[in-house]
């Protein structure tokens, strides 16, 4: 195997053995070897070796490349972990009226959203974040911010309009097939 895929291929067991040192963990390591080549691969149009440079070393080499690809991914799983917090209660919400049942309401809507459209409504309500900086906060497309966003609204107006079944907007569709 030649070209950029074999040299790759070639510089997977030094990747491995970096990716070893970084994260102490031999399995953590492998999933950080295997996202660094497949980001490699995905963004080979990025890296440029320069005429006469070789592929091992050097500042133009294709080692640096993917050692920075690396650590960018490693750092960017070290925050995700930060982001990521496991916790049994909502965070505190103020709410701008003082009615206390208002907010209960309120709470317990926001507990029977799925995590996914949860997050989104609090960073763009709450949090009063662009789409693009919540895409960014929680590593998605901006799309998938806005679609998420809309199926939260709609499900937390069902919640607090006192709907019986609140369903999913799929489970609450009365569309019927028809043959």
């Amino acid at each position: 195997m030649e070209g950029f895929e074999g040299q790759l291929v070639a510089l997977a067991p030094r990747l491995r053995r970096h990716a070893r040192g970084l994260t102490g963990d031999a399995a953590q390591a492998d999933d950080l070897v295997q996202d660094t080549l497949e980001r490699a691969l995905r963004y080979r149009w990025h890296f440029r070796l320069r005429p006469g440079a070789w592929w091992g070393d050097g500042a133009d080499g294709l080692l640096p490349w993917l050692l920075t690809l690396m650590h960018r991914l490693r750092l960017n799983s070290l925050r995700r972990k930060d982001l990521v917090v496991a916790t049994d209660t909502l965070p505190e919400v103020s709410a701008p009226v003082a009615d206390p049942g208002l907010r209960r309401d309120l709470l317990q809507a926001l507990a029977q959203l799925p995590e996914a459209q949860r997050s989104v409504l609090l960073l763009v309500s709450l949090e009063q974040l662009t789409y693009a900086e919540a895409a960014r906060v929680l590593d998605i497309p901006q799309g998938t911010v806005m679609s998420r966003l809309a199926r939260a609204r709609e499900q937390m107006r069902r919640l607090l309009d006192g709907a019986a079944s609140a369903q999913p907007m799929a489970a609450a569709s009365s569309l019927q097939r028809v043959k």
